[in-house]
C-alpha cells in the first residue's frame, strides 16, 4: 500500500520560501508511469493543482504558478519537494502530496483530481 506523508513548517512569513516533503512509502516514486503532484486548498476554496513530477523526473507546472514554484526529488530517499517562492498570505492553504498513473500533464491536472494516493495533507499559513 502507498502510503504519502507531506511534512513542513506550518506557519512561513509572507515574502518567504516555503518548502514542502512528500515521503513516500510501499512504492518507488520512479515507478512507470506515476506523476506525483502537489495540490492545495485554501480555506472555503476548491482543490488547486500546482505541479507535479513524473516518475522519470520531469516536472510540469500550473501556468500561474510556474514562476514561483519548483518540484524536485530525491530517489534515494524515495522522496518529492515543494518549494515556493514570494510567499503571499493568499498561500495560505491546506497542501496535499498526490500521485496517479499520468503520462501528461492534461491527466496529471483533469478536472476531479481522481488520484490513486493522497497524503493527509499539511496546513501552511503565510502570515507575519
Amino acid at each position: 500500500q502507498v502510503q504519502l506523508q507531506e511534512s513542513g513548517p506550518g506557519l512561513v512569513k509572507p515574502s518567504q520560501m516555503l518548502s514542502l516533503t512528500c515521503t513516500v512509502s510501499g512504492g518507488s516514486i520512479t515507478t512507470r508511469y506515476y506523476a506525483w503532484s502537489w495540490i492545495r486548498q485554501p480555506p472555503g476554496k476548491g482543490l488547486e493543482w500546482m505541479g507535479a513530477i513524473a516518475y522519470d523526473g520531469i516536472t510540469y507546472y500550473s501556468p500561474s504558478l510556474k514562476s514561483r514554484t519548483s518540484i524536485s526529488r530525491d530517489n534515494a530517499k524515495n522522496t518529492v519537494y515543494l518549494q515556493m517562492n514570494n510567499l503571499k498570505p493568499e498561500d495560505t492553504a491546506i497542501y496535499y502530496c498526490a500521485a496517479k498513473v499520468a503520462i501528461n500533464m492534461q491527466a496529471m491536472c483533469a478536472p476531479g483530481y481522481v488520484m490513486s494516493y493522497w497524503g493527509k495533507g499539511t496546513l501552511v499559513t503565510a502570515s507575519s
